[in-house]
């Protein structure tokens, strides 16, 4: 049977197109890893501890060591605030949940009905002086832990 070139063609084009949907599926279902945050970029991290300094540390500490028995209600039922150190919880969350939590308060992950007096950023800080906050809170953590939240991170993007 011999191949005319018509069919040649229909294949070449056929090909690429296939091949460049498997690219574009790729890069949606493994997005590049880079963090959102940025933990080495100075002038973030130091206008991140500005904010900090000035929106959290009230309540987190000004060494992000948190408040007393933090993992214990009070009894008006709250929780105090977390170590955002590596004695705490923070890195065992995806950027993206981290933000989130920041922007519109933990009711968005632990429900409607959840009491805290951690206030929704929305409408205080803009995204980006969320993000450098949370870069300012990464770059202060032992490497071990960093390269801990980078994995998270990855495993994150893939899913």
């Amino acid at each position: 049977m011999k191949v005319k070139p018509w069919q040649i063609a229909v294949f070449g084009v056929g090909f690429v197109l296939t091949l460049a949907g498997l690219v574009l599926l790729f890069q949606q279902r493994a997005p590049a890893v880079a963090s959102l945050l940025s933990p080495e970029d100075a002038a973030v991290v130091e206008a991140g501890q500005r904010i900090y300094v000035e929106h959290c540390a009230s309540c987190h500490g000004a060494k992000l060591e948190g408040q007393p028995n933090w993992q214990l209600r009070r009894p008006d039922g709250l929780l105090p605030a977390p170590p955002h150190d590596a004695s705490g919880h923070t890195w065992h969350h995806p950027s993206s949940h981290l933000i989130e939590i920041t922007k519109y308060g933990p009711q968005r992950f632990a429900g409607p009905n959840y009491r805290s007096e951690m206030p929704a950023y929305e409408g205080t800080l803009s995204d980006a002086e969320i993000v450098a906050v949370l870069s300012y809170i990464k770059s202060t953590w032992p490497a071990e832990v960093r390269r801990r939240h980078d994995d998270l991170e990855a495993r994150a993007a893939r899913r």
